[in-house]
C-alpha cells in the first residue's frame, strides 16, 4: 500500500519561518506554529492516537474485572469473563491498524516540516553574503542543514506521542482511580511534582551540555571538510601525522563533550528511576493494606497497581526523552542561528535593468572590510564603456579582485556608487543583472556532472552545436576525442580527473555560452600551460568587442590586446593606457613588465 505525504498546509510555513526573528517566542511555540494549516490532518491523527493508545487503559479494567470475578464468583460469572474477555480482544486487535493510520498522519505532517525546514535552510543560505561564507566553515552549515533538522523532526515526534500519551494517561488514570478510590489518587498526584522538581533541577545542566556538544560536533564537522580538501596539500608535504594530530584534537573535545553529556544524561535517567520505582512499591504496598482492610478488592489493587505503573512509565519515558527534547531544542536554536542571519545579500530591484548594455562607472568608490582598518579601495574612479575591454594590472594586494567582486556585486562599496548603463548598482535586480553577466574565476568550480551540464550549467534548451562552438573557441576537442563519452563523460567529484588547464578551460566555456554582456576573467588563464593559455587567450580576444570585458591577469602578456590596461596602486588607479602607450611611459606598468621577463 502506497501512500504518499500530504501537502495541506505549505503554504503557511514561510509564515512561521519569521517567527525565527522574534526573540520573544520560545522555540516550542514556534515548533507548534509549524502545525498550522494542518488541523485537520493532526486532528485525525490524535483520533488515530487514542485508539492506538486504548487497549493500554481498557486491559487494566478487564483484568481487574477478571479477578474479582474468580475471587469472588456468582452467577453467570463464566459469561462475564468472556464478556470483560471479547472487549479486551476489539480493543487490542484494532491496535495495528490505528498505529498504521496515526503514523501515516503525523510522520506525513513531520516529514513535511523537516523538508520544509531544509528547504529554508538552503533559500536562506542562497540570500546570504559572499562576506557571511568568508567567516564560517562549510561543515558547519552542512551540519545545520542535515543534523540539526534531523532532531528538530525526531524533537516533533516525541512531541507528538510522549507528551500526547503521558497526557493521556494521566487523565484515564487519574480519572478511573478518583473514581474507585479518591485516596489512591492523593498517592498518585504525589508523584508530578517529583517528576517536575527533577525535570526542573536537571534543565540547565543538560541544556549546556548539549550546546557545547553541538558546538563541539559543528567545530569538527568543520575541520574533517577542511581537511578533506587540505589532503593533495597534506599528502604532497608528508604532514599526515600534523593533520592527524590536528583532528585528534577536535576528536578528545566531542569524546570529552559525548562523554559529559552522557553522564548527566544517565544520572539524570538514574536518579528518576530510583524515584518513581520507590513510588511504584510504596504505591503497591499501600493498595496491598487497603485490600487487607476490605476497603478495595483485589482486582482494584491489580488495577492501581497497572495504571500506576503506566504513570510512572510515562514519567519515567518523559524523563529519559528530555535529554533528548532538549537537544531538538538546541538543534531549534542552531537553525534560527542561520534564519535570524542578518547578513543576506541585498536586492533592491528598484530600477529594471531590461538588456544590458555593458557600460560600467566606478564614482568615487572606496571599500574596506567591515572588521578592516585599511581601506583596499580609496577614491576608485573609473568609466568603461559597452564593448570596451580593461585590464587590471598591478601588485599582489593592490584591490583587483576587489574590483571584480564589487562589480560582480558580491562586495558592496563602503562609500561611493557603481553605475551599470547609469543606474546605480544598489537599485538593481542582481539576479537580473548576474543572468546577463559572466565570470570565470580564479579557482575553477566544477561539480560531478558531465561535460555537457557542466557548460550548460543553469541553462536550458542549448544545442550541441552551441556547445561545440565554445569548445572550438577554448580549445577543449583534444580533452572530449579522449573521453569515452564525449560531452557525457562525468567529470567527478570537482572535477578531480581532469588537469587544472582542462577544468578551467571548461569553466571558462560555461562563461562563453551565456553570450554575456559583460564577461569578467579573474586571473583565468593563471593554471594553464602555454599551448592552452594561447588557445584561452584567442578565445578571450574573440570576446573582446563582442561584450565589455574586464581582465585581472598575473602574467602581463596576456592582456596585450585589450582596450586599456588601469594600473591599480594603493587602491586606485596609479595610470591607464593601451599597452603600447604604458610601456612607452615607462612608468608603474612598465617596470613590473620587465620583472616577468
Amino acid at each position: 500500500m502506497k501512500e504518499t505525504i500530504p501537502e495541506e498546509g505549505l503554504e503557511h510555513f514561510d509564515e512561521y519561518l519569521q517567527n525565527y526573528s522574534k526573540n520573544e517566542n520560545h522555540p516550542l511555540k514556534i515548533l507548534l506554529g509549524f502545525y498550522k494549516g494542518k488541523k485537520l490532518q493532526c486532528a485525525k491523527g490524535f483520533f488515530w492516537l487514542i485508539c492506538q493508545r486504548s487497549p493500554v487503559w481498557v486491559t487494566p479494567i478487564v483484568t481487574a474485572n477478571i479477578i474479582d470475578i474468580a475471587t469472588n464468583p456468582g452467577k453467570n460469572s463464566i459469561q462475564r469473563i468472556l464478556f470483560n474477555l471479547v472487549i479486551a480482544l476489539l480493543f487490542i486487535s484494532q491496535n495495528a491498524f490505528s498505529n498504521y493510520m496515526a503514523t501515516k498522519h503525523f510522520s506525513g505532517a513531520n516529514r513535511e516540516i523537516e523538508g520544509s525546514l531544509r528547504n529554508a535552510l538552503v533559500r536562506k543560505l542562497q540570500q546570504l553574503s559572499i562576506m557571511f561564507y568568508k567567516e564560517i566553515q562549510s561543515g558547519r552549515l552542512q551540519s545545520k542543514v542535515m543534523r540539526d533538522v534531523e532532531n528538530v523532526q525526531a524533537l516533533l515526534n516525541q512531541m507528538v506521542r510522549t507528551l500526547f500519551f503521558f497526557i493521556l494517561d494521566v487523565i484515564i488514570a487519574s480519572a478511573v482511580t478518583l473514581y474507585h478510590s479518591p485516596l489512591v489518587f492523593v498517592v498518585f498526584l504525589a508523584a508530578i511534582p517529583v517528576a517536575v522538581a527533577g525535570i526542573y533541577y536537571f534543565k540547565k545542566p543538560i541544556s549546556e551540555r548539549n550546546r557545547a556538544f553541538r558546538t563541539e560536533m559543528e567545530s569538527t564537522q568543520g575541520a574533517v571538510a577542511e581537511m578533506l580538501e587540505m589532503i593533495p596539500v597534506t599528502r604532497a608535504h608528508g604532514l599526515q601525522e600534523v593533520e592527524i594530530n590536528k583532528m585528534q584534537r577536535y576528536l578528545k573535545g566531542i569524546m570529552h563533550q559525548g562523554f559529559q553529556l552522557d553522564l548527566m544524561n544517565n544520572l539524570f535517567g538514574a536518579a528518576s528511576w530510583v524515584v518513581f520505582q520507590s513510588f511504584q512499591i510504596l504505591c503497591l504496598a499501600f493498595t496491598g493494606c487497603l485490600a487487607v482492610k476490605g476497603k478495595i478488592g483485589v482486582g482494584e489493587v491489580v488495577l492501581f497497581q497497572t495504571y500506576f505503573t503506566q504513570i510512572v512509565g510515562q514519567i519515567s519515558t518523559l524523563i529519559n526523552i528530555y535529554p533528548d527534547l532538549c537537544k531538538g531544542m538546541e538543534s531549534v536554536r542552531s537553525i534560527g542561528d542561520i534564519l535570524e542571519e542578518k547578513q543576506v545579500e541585498p536586492n533592491h530591484s528598484i530600477v529594471p535593468l531590461g538588456d544590458l548594455k555593458g557600460n560600467v562607472r566606478f564614482c568615487n568608490v572606496d571599500f574596506k572590510y567591515p572588521d578592516g582598518e585599511r581601506y583596499i579601495l580609496k577614491d576608485f574612479n573609473l568609466e568603461v564603456k559597452p564593448g570596451e575591454s580593461i585590464a587590471f594590472a598591478g601588485e599582489s594586494g593592490t584591490g583587483k579582485s576587489t574590483i571584480l567582486n564589487l562589480l560582480i556585486g558580491f562586495l558592496p562599496p563602503t562609500d561611493g556608487k557603481i553605475l551599470i548603463d547609469r543606474i546605480n548598482m544598489v537599485n538593481l535586480d542582481m539576479n537580473e543583472y548576474r543572468k546577463q553577466i559572466a565570470v570565470v574565476p580564479q579557482n575553477t568550480i566544477l561539480f560531478s556532472g558531465t561535460i555537457r551540464e557542466n557548460i550548460t550549467y543553469g541553462l536550458e534548451n542549448i544545442s550541441d552545436d552551441e556547445i561545440w562552438s565554445v569548445i572550438h573557441e577554448v580549445g577543449l576537442e583534444d580533452l572530449l576525442d579522449k573521453m569515452p563519452d564525449g560531452l557525457d563523460t562525468p567529470l567527478g567529484e570537482h572535477g578531480d580527473r581532469l588537469s587544472g588547464g582542462q577544468k578551467q578551460r571548461i569553466s571558462i566555456a560555461r562563461a562563453l555560452i551565456r553570450k554575456p554582456k559583460i564577461i569578467i576573467f579573474d586571473e583565468a588563464t593563471s593554471a594553464l600551460d602555454s599551448a592552452s593559455e594561447k588557445k584561452v587567450q584567442e578565445a578571450t580576444d574573440h570576446m573582446m568587442g563582442k561584450c565589455t570585458t574586464f581582465i585581472v591577469a598575473h602574467r602581463l602578456s596576456t592582456i596585450r590586446k585589450a582596450d586599456r590596461i588601469a594600473f591599480i596602486k594603493d587602491g586606485s588607479v596609479a595610470e591607464i593606457g593601451s599597452y603600447e602607450e604604458l610601456m612607452a611611459k615607462k612608468g608603474y606598468f612598465y617596470r613590473l613588465k620587465s620583472l616577468q621577463e
